[in-house]
């Protein structure tokens, strides 16, 4: 398989992202677990006097499993600051345990087995894997995600933004003629689409509506602004090349997106997303935008005509999709009362415009019809528990580097392979074509990914969290080290790659 000739970061650097990752950030994580089954306890508990003598006897081994849970993530966290060995993942009946403990055990050989000592990328997957293993090996919490409540909360709590972009696509309809018929107005479009994959943007989005033929150059004027106002933070924009090959897409049958979904980030708002309206970047609410570009590839441009999602099927760094996230989403869209503020007599609370609320319906119920007749589509099957196995599935949720795909995950590569585009979104997605390896920052991205590189049309969307930087001129990156600014993962900066199938 392919080596990389530089080290993958780990925690040795005291001033990387990884060392605060390990010293601040999984700590809070998995502070946060335990609070959430101290809480489902204290609710199960709260209902023991209006139970049955036989469900209070459940309820009371469910709560006793809650409480050995609690336990076990608390060891972790107390070995984590310890810079103890990491111990091996028990065989829980679930994918990957060989796997996790194989490279494990070829650590622990380089003395490199404990939190401290261990790479990073290893590390932080073989954390979820573990934490998983503690859930499966119980009677009552196998189907538990411990992340669900914090996904759905900030799910609804995006409701101005998302009422807000489905009033966009709205009046979209309304010049459907007039961007079919020109594909500069579509281009306008679709990076906006690009910026808010980015940047979590909504209003950019919203300026782009009413395209009547006497508007689309003021428009297109206006989007090249917004573009050139935001070009010094995208460190390399590969744009102009993914448009280029998806219009190149026009008169195919078949042709393909694949969104391998990603996690959101726990960070603080960066200093643009700040100067944005936004759709705040967690779990469904990622993939609420995730929809709304399928939708605007497959219903708005004749370059596109089927899209495919790629889903974890554990919990998986804290705001990843699952399939039950995928398929509890629309339904909680097309709900009369998940958003609070629709759902009060509250004046403060300013709940949505029953226009609002048409048009969000609207779009819900066009994507809910797509996801019916195969428009949209899982990787695997919607119907999928927590801990399912699946050979195109398992391999997100692995160690691996996606350049080993081909050798690891044969049937995942073979069907990607046929994929026109595969949209990678998010930090770990790029951490994971790379390697997270200590790369040059100028290193090329064909070089970066390895073997990977032109087995198919990939896109990387990439706001910068993480140490890992590629494809960035060295002067560049020497003036940005030079100012002090933690650019490389303070979410001010992103990539655009773009690296094309060979002929």
């Amino acid at each position: 398989m392919f080596e990389a000739p530089y080290p993958p970061w780990d925690f040795t650097d005291r001033n990387s992202f990884a060392f605060e990752t390990v010293i601040k950030r999984w700590p809070v994580i998995l502070t946060g677990i335990i609070d959430n089954i101290y809480c489902r306890n204290h609710d199960l508990g709260v209902s023991l006097p209006f139970k049955s003598p036989e469900e209070t006897a459940l309820i009371e081994e469910q709560i006793t499993e809650g409480k050995k849970i609690i336990n076990e993530v608390g060891q972790i966290k107390y070995d984590m600051a310890r810079d103890r060995a990491l111990p091996r993942i028990p065989d829980d009946g679930e994918a990957l345990t060989d796997v996790y403990n194989a490279e494990l055990d070829r650590l622990t050989e380089k003395k490199q087995n404990t939190w401290l000592t261990v790479p990073w990328l290893y590390s932080e997957c073989y954390l979820y894997r573990l934490v998983r293993s503690f859930f499966v090996q119980t009677r009552y919490w196998k189907d538990y995600d411990p992340f669900l409540t914090q996904k759905e909360a900030t799910f609804q709590k995006s409701s101005k933004a998302i009422y807000q972009l489905a009033t966009t696509m709205h009046e979209l309809e309304g010049d459907k003629d007039s961007l079919a018929s020109d594909p500069d107005n579509l281009k306008v479009i679709f990076k906006e689409m690009i910026q808010m994959c980015l940047w979590g943007n909504a209003t950019d989005l919203s300026m782009l509506t009413h395209l009547t033929h006497e508007d689309i150059q003021h428009l297109q004027s206006v989007g090249k602004d917004a573009q050139a106002a935001r070009a010094e933070y995208i460190l390399r924009d590969d744009q102009e090349n993914v448009w280029n090959h998806l219009t190149s897409l026009a008169g195919k049958a078949d042709s393909r997106v694949d969104f391998v979904l990603d996690n959101g980030s726990s960070q603080s708002p960066s200093h643009m997303s700040q100067l944005l309206t936004s759709v705040p970047q967690r779990g469904s609410r990622r993939l609420f935008t995730d929809f709304v570009f399928a939708d605007f590839l497959v219903t708005y441009t004749p370059y596109v005509s089927k899209v495919v999602f790629h889903p974890k099927l554990i919990p998986w760094f804290v705001s990843d999709v699952t399939p039950a996230d995928f398929k509890s989403a629309t339904k909680s869209l097309l709900s009369p009362t998940f958003f609070p503020e629709d759902n009060t007599s509250d004046a403060a609370a300013a709940p949505a415009s029953k226009e609002s609320r048409e048009h969000l319906y609207t779009m819900v119920k066009r994507w809910k019809s797509y996801i019916q007749s195969g428009v949209f589509s899982l990787s695997v099957p919607i119907d999928y528990p927590l801990g399912a196995s699946d050979v195109k599935a398992n391999f997100w949720t692995s160690p691996y580097p996606y350049w080993n795909m081909e050798q690891l995950a044969p049937e995942l590569f073979a069907d990607l392979r046929q994929s026109s585009l595969a949209i990678f979104k998010g930090d770990l997605n790029f951490r994971k074509l790379t390697g997270d390896v200590q790369w040059p920052p100028s290193t090329p991205f064909e070089a970066a990914i390895g073997p990977i590189a032109g087995k198919f049309p990939i896109l990387s969307l990439r706001t910068n969290k993480a140490d890992v930087i590629v494809a960035v001129d060295d002067e560049v990156a020497k003036k940005l080290d030079a100012s002090g600014e933690k650019w490389r993962y303070n979410g001010k900066y992103a990539l655009v790659l773009f690296q094309p199938k060979a002929e």
